[in-house]
Parts: structure tokens; C-alpha cells; sequence
């Protein structure tokens, strides 16, 4: 399918002598590639790439606009890089030259956001095929009738080839991704990592949405059969994706949502989602993505004879990719969307083994580990590093928060309290000791309290105080006994062998969250900050 543009590239000032190829489908767009020699097909027809020296984000390198329009709206920093309106009027007419001397670019008209009263329009401008493929696959695709009135609000051009100059750019090297609000612009230069184009979107998405009233959200969400859904908040290795790819319950999205008043709805039509170490036994639903045509997989090993891909291959970079529609997924939703959640999950792997595997949280609570966004690495490889390492990532994203982490901290409590919603913080990390004494939660447990949760079968626990933490925790949960898990794991203290080891280990992880959450105490209430850990 080929769907004319509603409105031209000249139309927004942006000339060039290129042919345009506008919104073609995943095969056309895949033959393309293929003829440009931007890719290979897998053995079962996926379409492979390499993203050549970049393999992931260079965060270092993104940059925001600093005008009227953010200037006290914007969280600057290390991760919203200032740049100013003079190098970016510069780095834009760089750009639009770069454009006009393209021999073909690819152009496809899509959505940022699933729910039609606050999503975006965007218009991705590509050099690369597989660019515009990935795009259309990641981004929400509109229907025909909808493309033919489409209107481009925000745009944005992908120019591999462009090399910045940092003294004439104002910026750190010849890659850049500058993001003018103002002119809703997005520029990415000198990079193939498709992955900006879709932490673009989201980006907008999280300064646009939180003005309306709308919760922007780094996190997987599924509802029930009984109507009533879930969002999983939590870091990399905490098990986000895993738990919310529930066979009996039907998945929302997997990475990027809003939370409005009625709905809480995907931002995006696709998953990214991470191909190493892959296996049919261990993910079966993203494994079979791998096998269908117009799935991307992104600098993964194949052989050339075969075709057969190594997902054991981490050779390039252990960050190797897949990009699919979301509807290759059993039991996902058909508008992408569902109603507002009754229930918050936070999750953490806490690899100090001090957390319990479930507790309770209030409203001010979930806010204070909300802004905290804790979990924690296992010990390095270094020799004589054997502790545990804390990462604090605040809401649960920091590098795609663009305001003060307040404003969306303040958001989430405000729709918990509005919705009676019922929050929960899990620890899929150690239990019996740190890492390296103790054993991982049983993903059974895990499991058994969540399906506890979401089933609603909480109402008739008996809770005790956390002593250095002060949530909710619950002392018997029939659950775990069905799962034939003891109930113990409930108790922390009670799994180490060393008490008193415990103890120390638990007041240092007090005093991690204490020391981390000292950038928030001016911008919370009094609330809040009475929900901070105390070390018994």
C-alpha cells in the first residue's frame, strides 16, 4: 500500500529534489532495503541490520532547544542538554541542504499515542528504508481515511549521512539528536540506531501529555478478564516484560503508556524488544516474532549459509534488538489501550536481598519509590568488588523525563488518589541473603503474589509494618502455599542466617534511598517525605 502525503515536504519548507517514497507497507519498505543493501533476510524472512558503530542511544549527544517556550520547563541537566536557538537555527538549515540533495527519501505519517484525544501527529522524513520500517512499525499506524486529512504537527528527519560540526552546531561531536519544541522538529544525524527515533517520540510525548492533565509512563501494562488492568513499573532485569506477558490476561504494551482520566493507553503499534540469549523455551511469544516477515532484529549473528540466527552472540553488543508489530503477540489489545489501572506495580531487583517480595504501598509512598526508581546490579567482576550496586532511575525512565521529576511524581499521586488505586511494590531481586549468599525470588512466588494482586485476593491478608522501611507487608498469603512456596520468604530477616547481617546490610540500603532522595525533598510535600525509609 502506497498513500499519497496530504501534505508535502515543500508545504512545511522543506525542499528537496529527492523522489519521495510516502508511506509504503512492510513489504514494500522491506524490498527496499533489500535492494539498497541495508539489510539481509533471515532464514523464516525476518529482516536483519546492523546499526554499524552505534548500538544503542548517544545520550550524550541529544539535546533540547533552550527558548521562551522551555526555558522553565525543562529539567536541564546532564540528560536534557541545553542547546542554544542560534546553533540549532544553524544545525537546521545544515540539515534542510543535507535534505534537498538526497536522491530518495522515505516518508511514513503515523501517531505518537494509541488514545485519539491525546496523541500526536508525526511525520518521520528517513534516508533508510529499514528507517521508515522501523518507524512504521513502532509508531501507531493510521488508517487510510486518516492519513488522507494527515497534518504533520511534529516532525522528524533522520539523516544518517549528516555529520555535525560541534563548534558550528554547538554541540559534542558529529553526532547529534536535537529536539526543537518550539519549531517541533526533531534533527538526528551521523547514527543508525533506529532507537532514537522512537525515544523521540517519546520524549515529546512526556514534556506534551503531563500540560493535559495525561500520566506519561515507562512501563508495561495488561488488563484482565474481569475489565480491570495493571501497569508494571521497573528498570532493566526486574522483569517488566515478563510479567506482564500473561497468557490469561491481555497485554496493553510492553514499554511507553499514559494514564488519563479514563484510559491508559500505549504510546506505541510495536515492541522493541531485547534478542539476547532469546529462546523458544524461555520467551515464546517474542521467539515466534522472529520468524515472521516484517519483524526487524538488529545486530544479531547469522550465519551466512543457514540464515539461522545466534541469539547467544553478544560479540557486537548485548543490547541485539528486535522491532515488531504488537500485534504479533498473542492477546494484545486491538485499540491499544484499556481502562484506567486498579492496580501499580513497581518492581526492583534487589540484589541486597533486604526487600520483601511484596508490600504495600500508599499513595505517598508510591510516589517516594516512584521518584526513587531503586534496584540494584549484582556484584561486579572486578576483583574484590562483592557488594551489591544500587541504581536509582527516577520514575522508573530518567532519560526520558524532560521535566522536573516532580511534575510527573506529583501525577501519579494524584491519579492513585483519584482512582482508589491500589499500588504495590515487588522485589523479584535475593531472598536468604545478598547476591552471592542468598538465591533469586522464586519467579513462583512471584508469580503467586502477583496473581494474588491482580485477582484481588489481597483484601484478606493480614498485613505487619515494615521496621526500616514502613509499607505494608503481608504476614500469610494462601498463594504461596498453592505455589508450595514457604511462607517465610515473607520475612526478609527471617531467611538470612545472619541476623545481625541483616540488619547492617539493611540500614546501609536505608540510607542508599535516603542519600538519593535528597534532590526531592524541596519539590515534595510533607507527605512524602515522611514515607522515607528509617533504618530500625
Amino acid at each position: 500500500m502506497t498513500i499519497a502525503l496530504s501534505h508535502s515536504l515543500a508545504n512545511q519548507g522543506f525542499a528537496t529534489d529527492a523522489k519521495i517514497h510516502a508511506n509504503l507497507g512492510t513489504a514494500r519498505l522491506v524490498e527496499h532495503a533489500l535492494d539498497k543493501g541495508e539489510g539481509k533476510l533471515t532464514k523464516h524472512g525476518a529482516l536483519l541490520v546492523d546499526t554499524g558503530k552505534f548500538t544503542g542511544r548517544s545520550v550524550k549527544d541529544k539535546y533540547v532547544v533552550r527558548d521562551d517556550t522551555t526555558e522553565d520547563t525543562i529539567d536541564w541537566g546532564a540528560i536534557n542538554q541545553p542547546m542554544s536557538e542560534e546553533h540549532f537555527a544553524v544545525l537546521k538549515a545544515d540539515f534542510l541542504d543535507h535534505l534537498k540533495g538526497q536522491d530518495e527519501l522515505y516518508v511514513a505519517d503515523l501517531f505518537g499515542g494509541s488514545q485519539p484525544d491525546y496523541r500526536v501527529n508525526v511525520r518521520v522524513i528517513n534516508q533508510m528504508a529499514w528507517h521508515n520500517l522501523f518507524a512504521r512499525t513502532l509508531l501507531v499506524r493510521p488508517t487510510e481515511e486518516e492519513l488522507a486529512g494527515f497534518d504533520p504537527e511534529y516532525t522528524i528527519i533522520n539523516l544518517p549521512s549528516f555529520k555535525a560540526d560541534p563548534e558550528r552546531h554547538g554541540c559534542r561531536s558529529d553526532t547529534v539528536i536535537a529536539v526543537s519544541l518550539t519549531e517541533k522538529l526533531i534533527l538526528i544525524g551521523n547514527t543508525e540506531y533506529s532507537g532514537e527515533m522512537k525515544k523521540g517520540v517519546f520524549g515529546l510525548l512526556n514534556y506534551l501529555l503531563p500540560a493535559q492533565g495525561v500520566m506519561p509512563m515507562h512501563c508495561s501494562a495488561n488488563v484482565g478478564a474481569d475489565g480491570k488492568s495493571a501497569i508494571f513499573f521497573g528498570l532493566s532485569g526486574t522483569g517488566k516484560t515478563t510479567l506482564s506477558a500473561d497468557a490469561s490476561r491481555t497485554l496493553i504494551g510492553d514499554d511507553e503508556h499514559g494514564w488519563s482520566d479514563d484510559a491508559v493507553f500505549n504510546f506505541e503499534g510495536g515492541c522493541y524488544a531485547k534478542m539476547i540469549n532469546l529462546s523458544a523455551e524461555g520467551e515464546p511469544e517474542i521467539y515466534a516474532t522472529t520468524k515472521m516477515f516484517g519483524t526487524i532484529i538488529e545486530n544479531v549473528t547469522m550465519d551466512e549459509d543457514t540464515r539461522e540466527l545466534d541469539f547467544t552472540d553478544g560479540s557486537k553488543t548485548e543490547n541485539t534488538r528486535g522491532a515488531y508489530p504488537i500485534e504479533y503477540i498473542p492477546n494484545t489489545s486491538e485499540k491499544n489501550l484499556g481502562p484506567a489501572p486498579s492496580n501499580v506495580i513497581m518492581l526492583t531487583a534487589d540484589a541486597f536481598g533486604v526487600l520483601p517480595p511484596i508490600a504495600r504501598l500508599t499513595a505517598d509512598q508510591a510516589m517516594y519509590y516512584f521518584l526513587s526508581g531503586y534496584t540494584a546490579k549484582v556484584a561486579g567482576t572486578e576483583i574484590g568488588v562483592t557488594e551489591p550496586e544500587a541504581t536509582f532511575s527516577t520514575c522508573f525512565g530518567a532519560a526520558f523525563m524532560p521535566r522536573h521529576p516532580s511534575v510527573y511524581g506529583n501525577l501519579l499521586k494524584e491519579r492513585i488518589a483519584k482512582g482508589a488505586v491500589q499500588c504495590w511494590l515487588f522485589n523479584t531481586g535475593w531472598t536468604g541473603g545478598k547476591y552471592g549468599v542468598g538465591s533469586r525470588m522464586p519467579i513462583k512466588a512471584t508469580r503467586g503474589l502477583l496473581n494474588a494482586v491482580l485477582d484481588g485476593k489481597m483484601d484478606e491478608v493480614d498485613f505487619r509494618k515494615d521496621a526500616n522501611f514502613g509499607f505494608d507487608v503481608p504476614v500469610h498469603v494462601p498463594a504461596l502455599d498453592e505455589a508450595g512456596i514457604d511462607q517465610v520468604v515473607l520475612d526478609p530477616r527471617s531467611t538470612w542466617a545472619d541476623k545481625d547481617e541483616y540488619d547492617r546490610t539493611a540500614k546501609k540500603l536505608v540510607q542508599l534511598f535516603v542519600d538519593n532522595f535528597a534532590k526531592f525533598e524541596n519539590h515534595v510535600d510533607e507527605g512524602v517525605r515522611q514515607a522515607a525509609p528509617q533504618a530500625a
